[in-house]
């Protein structure tokens, strides 16, 4: 059965890469995370891609559980740290449309590119946004023909939380991690958290490059 790929590109934001929480690890995947959804839209690999985005509100944050156990406020709404990195979120897609060869910003592609914002999203929502964007609403369906990849940051946090959500939501979908395009918090996590997943079913790609 050919998968349809959907290519779920996590919390690429300015706080998780040059800002508070940023790590050279993470500013090293940033041009391999341009170049896979450039290479992607080029062949046309993906039905869909979906952006996440961490977000807080500051007083919210702080008395939280996540607050308490971080207590780095972080990706707060209404500041640069909360954007997606620039280099993707404005990244000129060429699309060919007819006679006419037009440029869209990558983040404009609202056909092709779904944004989550996280603030309000529970993981038992992917259920919700897949079938909305694919228009298959049956109760049953558990994934078969889907394969969802994931990249982007971090490891060890986002990226393992969403393929294990993933793997709630769809349990017959394929989940590729694509080691190459993701950073953890340490490359000792990073590594770490690929162990997990890869010893759960998950297919691990370009772990050595």
């Amino acid at each position: 059965m050919d998968k349809k790929k959907i290519l779920v590109v996590v919390d690429m934001q300015n706080d998780f890469v040059t800002g508070i929480l940023g790590t050279p690890e993470a500013q090293a995947i940033v041009p391999k995370v341009v170049e896979k959804i450039k290479d992607g839209i080029s062949k046309n690999t993906y039905i869909r891609y979906i952006l996440t985005s961490d977000c807080h509100e500051l007083e919210k944050y702080q008395n939280s559980r996540e607050g308490r156990h971080l207590p780095v406020p972080h990706c707060i709404i209404g500041t640069e740290g909360v954007r997606t990195c620039s280099k993707i979120a404005d990244l000129e897609i060429p699309i060919v449309d007819g006679t006419s060869n037009t440029v869209l910003k990558f983040g404009a592609m609202y056909n092709k590119v779904i944004w989550v914002d996280k603030s309000d999203f529970h993981y038992d929502d992917w259920v919700w946004v897949i079938q909305h964007e694919l228009g298959n609403y049956d109760d049953d369906y558990k994934g078969e023909d889907l394969e969802f990849e994931l990249i982007g940051l971090c490891t060890d946090i986002c990226v393992v939380s969403n393929a294990f959500a993933l793997r709630q939501a769809f349990p017959e979908a394929e989940i590729t991690i694509d080691a190459s395009c993701c950073a953890g918090t340490t490359p000792e996590l990073h590594r770490a958290a690929l162990m997990t997943m890869k010893s759960c079913q998950m297919n691990i790609i370009n772990e050595d490059i």
